[in-house]
């Protein structure tokens, strides 16, 4: 049976039920009496009738108001500011309380055991975010929602019930936190109840009590704050005075961008860092990794000159192309520099930093205390614990650019974004590579579609790829290396990369002892980027969400603004519209849903699709493979996802970010000038691919009737529009 669709269409039917009654009533009730003297006489009347039967009265509006909130209809709030209207505070208080408990809890059932798809499928974000409070916070989250909404209070009725919270601990709490609330709106309802002429509406009783209203949602939130964060902070002595506004510990992309903010806005800073300023992304990995696949990419048209008409050929040469990148993050560096921060007046303290105390972080044998401080730690290649793997000398994305011999036989472990990258480039600089991946395919986070174009290139290149393989084990046999894999294949190598992800950076830095780790080591933080202890914020890869260098950016504005100003203003942390680029040849370019993450979701879409090999710069830099997949609302130019396959694909991908961000259809991009022979034109001639498809068939039959009659034409033989390519028949 379908108790989703039952429940829907019950509630919908008495909504519109009570909408209309109501609707007529009141038309009843006004009809020939607009004077605020008949309206105060019939209010009077009825409160009359309520003093002679009590008990049928409460009983009456408890069960009217239970149906309500049991059903999720709305008009919650109407009937609550009724109920003090009619019974007064205290009577009315009681009744609101114990109703809306009642029916909050019914509800709350009802989703356990009859919606639990429905409400799954219908209301994803609250869901997830109830069930991860919940979990993390128990009654006290529940408490926090119902003394500040930030859902409405029937999607918590529904989200509760999708969790494992007793009904007991959901009705008393919900009847704690929603009391003040209560208690404001049953005494906004008394005094309106009060108006005897129109000169109440300005008294002071009335308008006390609708600021009370108005008041109510800033002064819970402040409070409750402010009881949160004085509950976390009391096993600690706060200083009476500080030493800076700001302590960042981290100078990789989050740490800098973080001191520059605050720097930017006067405050006193210090940046500390154990190793080289810039972090892994100058030093390790954006840097580096971009410019030896320049070299390799120039080495693979260096052995097919003919195709540009050119004779002739390059020749790697690893030990320079080491020492090029050794180069290029030396004239990026200065950007990074201590000397450039100590010129924007922040101090730069070079030791490895510890947190003691929610305000103390001691470095160098010293401790500096500050208002708030913020973890900037990074992250670290993850090495699996496979038998025999310490004894092959393993290589990670941050060792292996100190080699300065070339491998012969490279074995690469990982088939994501670092590893694909790194074995092509290997590939066209001659060396024997092959590329192990535990999945079924490469790149396993986007559509199967870009997963073949990525292998179908590495294998052009002669990289070796196998997926679906876990390595079982590695072993040193005299002067050769064999990786044995657990389907039984055995692999010789010189060198292995290891490239089977990421963890962020949290032990070793205090955090163990200050309880802000979870229980698989990982760094809890809200929306704002605080942790658990209110002082301490968070930005960049340590947090183990998105970890680019452009995430690390964009979360430090967020970390750096509500530490420093957080007590007058907060900035929830969103990435509406976040690019990812992987830098393969062709690139791989997305922002937004993939198609898998909306069939996943249960996104209603539509695919169009342009191949680059219509594109003529893309002719003409003989680099027209590929294709761009956007992904819109059905029948609608609303962009849901771009994903782009192709040469340029990361700057294309930038003018979909941008729409995204700004709520800019495919329609805004067509009308959009690009100059010509660009790439940037690929975008425009994919919303003109959607428009073709969307465009109204009555329209073109309409055009070509008057087209015709302006050519001098009597009669039409067919009202039927020629075919217009891709356009539904």
């Amino acid at each position: 049976m379908d108790h989703a669709g039952t429940f829907h269409r019950l509630a919908k039917v008495l909504g519109a039920t009570l909408f209309f009654a109501a609707i007529l009533l009141l038309a009843v009730l006004i009809k020939g009496h607009l004077e605020l003297a008949e309206v105060t006489s019939r209010l009077a009347a009825l409160r009359d009738w309520i003093r002679l039967h009590p008990n049928l009265a409460a009983l009456s509006y408890g069960l009217v108001y239970v149906a309500v909130t049991g059903l999720s209809l709305p008009g919650a709030a109407i009937l609550t500011l009724i109920g003090g209207s009619l019974f007064g505070l205290l009577t009315g208080t009681v009744l609101v309380s114990f109703a809306s408990v009642i029916g909050a809890t019914l509800a709350m059932l009802s989703a356990r055991y009859f919606l639990r798809d429905s409400i799954e499928r219908h209301f994803p974000e609250a869901v997830a975010k109830v069930n991860q409070g919940v979990a993390t916070g128990g009654a006290r989250y529940l408490f926090a929602l119902r003394l500040i909404p930030v859902f409405p209070f029937f999607l918590i009725n529904l989200a509760t019930g999708l969790t494992r919270m007793s009904a007991l601990t959901f009705a008393w709490v919900s009847q704690l936190g929603m009391l003040p609330g209560t208690i404001v709106y049953v005494n906004a309802g008394q005094q309106l109840a009060s108006i005897q002429n129109a000169g109440d509406v300005l008294s002071a009783r009335v308008i006390l009590a609708f600021a009370a209203l108005a008041a109510l949602p800033f002064a819970a939130k402040a409070g409750s704050t402010w009881w949160t964060d004085r509950n976390a902070l009391q096993s600690w002595r706060r200083p009476r005075r500080f030493d800076y506004n700001l302590i960042v510990i981290g100078a990789g992309s989050a740490g800098l961008v973080t001191a520059f903010i605050a720097a930017t806005a006067r405050a006193k800073v210090a940046l500390i860092e154990e190793g080289e300023m810039g972090g892994d992304c100058l030093n390790t990995g954006c840097v580096p990794s971009k410019a030896l696949i320049r070299s390799a990419k120039l080495a693979k048209e260096g052995r097919h000159p003919q195709r540009l008409g050119l004779n002739g050929g390059l020749e790697p040469d690893f030990a320079a192309i080491m020492d090029r990148i050794k180069r290029v993050i030396a004239r990026v560096a200065p950007h990074d520099s201590a000397e450039r921060y100590r010129g924007l007046g922040v101090d730069v303290i070079k030791g490895r930093a510890k947190i003691v105390d929610p305000w103390t972080v001691e470095v160098a044998g010293r401790n500096l205390t500050a208002r708030r401080l913020v973890l900037a730690t990074g992250a670290e290649p993850a090495v699996p614990p496979i038998p025999g793997l310490t004894n092959v000398e393993p290589l990670t994305s941050e060792t292996l650019w100190k080699l300065t011999e070339q491998p012969k036989r490279l074995l690469i472990l990982g088939g994501g974004a670092v590893g694909c990258e790194l074995a092509q480039s290997f590939a066209r600089l001659g060396c024997e590579t092959t590329l192990v991946e535990a999945l079924p395919r490469l790149i396993a986070g986007e559509d199967e579609d870009v997963s073949e174009a990525v292998r179908a290139a590495l294998l052009a290149d002669g990289v070796k790829v196998i997926t679906a393989a876990d390595a079982h084990s590695f072993e040193q046999a005299g002067q050769s290396r064999i990786a044995h894999l657990a389907d039984g294949r055995d692999i010789a190598f010189d060198r292995i990369v290891i490239a089977v992800g990421r963890r962020p950076r949290t032990r070793g830095f205090g955090l163990e002892e200050l309880g802000l780790l979870d229980n698989n080591g990982r760094l809890i933080v809200d929306d704002r980027l605080r942790t658990r202890l209110p002082t301490i914020y968070a930005a960049g890869d340590v947090i183990g969400r998105l970890q680019f260098t452009h995430a690390a950016s964009h979360y430090a504005w967020f970390a750096a603004m509500n530490a420093l100003f957080g007590n007058f203003k907060n900035w929830n942390l969103h990435t509406k519209a976040f690019p990812v680029v992987i830098y393969t040849d062709p690139e791989i370019a997305r922002v937004g849903l993939s198609e898998a993450e909306a069939r996943a979701t249960g996104t209603a879409y539509e695919v169009t699709r342009y191949d680059l090999a219509e594109l003529d710069r893309a002719i003409v830099d003989e680099a027209n493979e590929g294709f761009i997949k956007v992904l819109t609302e059905v029948n609608k130019d609303r962009i849901l996802g771009a994903t782009i396959v192709g040469a340029r694909a990361g700057d294309m991908l930038g003018e979909f970010t941008l729409a995204m961000h700004h709520g800019l259809g495919l329609n805004s991009i067509l009308r959009t000038i690009h100059p010509y022979p660009g790439w940037m034109e690929a975008a425009k001639a994919t919303a003109g691919e959607w428009r073709r498809a969307h465009a109204p068939a009555w329209a073109l039959a309409l055009s070509a009737r008057i087209l015709q009659w302006l050519r001098g034409g009597c009669h039409i033989r067919s009202s039927r529009p020629p075919p217009v390519d891709g356009m539904p028949r």
